[in-house]
């Protein structure tokens, strides 16, 4: 594939047949007026099926990237029913309790001289190379005895939303 021509040829191109291109690339319409932007994104599918999609590694990424995206409550609109009202849009809150971070994230403290760290993962922490269910539970394991999870990490109330301490 030669991206340079084919960048070329598409510029050429008026809108009208950029959206047909688009239509004939992903096997849908658009809604899009934008030439640089379909441009871009038929040149990105069009690289994309010649040499291969996203790694899975990209795409584990993507998926961590978008636990806190926002998320279409609602269908495009068509065409024809361009004057009903905006699209509706929610967060979407994968987490069980929001005043851990996102999967991935390293919490960290210091106690009695050491420092502390924890991997979130999507279900479980882990520490010292092993997995537990709770942050409960690693408290548990650095100090001996029984400790709340999130207070020992300094993680907040729960309920209050902003992932801080109230002191």
């Amino acid at each position: 594939m030669n991206i340079p021509k084919e960048t070329d040829e598409l510029r050429k191109m008026t809108l009208a047949q950029l959206r047909e291109k688009y239509a004939d690339t992903f096997g849908e319409s658009t809604r899009s007026r934008h030439k640089a932007f379909l441009i871009r994104r038929i040149l990105w599918r069009l690289q994309a099926n010649e040499e291969g999609d996203l790694s899975a590694r990209a795409r584990q990424r993507a998926k961590e990237l978008a636990i806190g995206a926002d998320v279409r409550l609602t269908a495009p609109r068509t065409q024809a029913s361009d004057e009903a009202g905006p699209s509706k849009v929610a967060v979407l809150h994968l987490s069980p309790d929001e005043r851990l971070p996102m999967p991935g994230a390293v919490l960290s403290r210091e106690y009695k001289g050491e420092r502390i760290e924890v991997r979130v993962l999507p279900h479980g922490f882990e520490y010292e190379g092993e997995i537990y269910r709770t942050l409960s539970a690693v408290a548990r394991k650095v100090t001996g005895t029984h400790w709340n999870g999130y207070h020992f990490f300094k993680l907040g109330k729960k309920g209050n939303g902003n992932g801080r301490t109230e002191d």
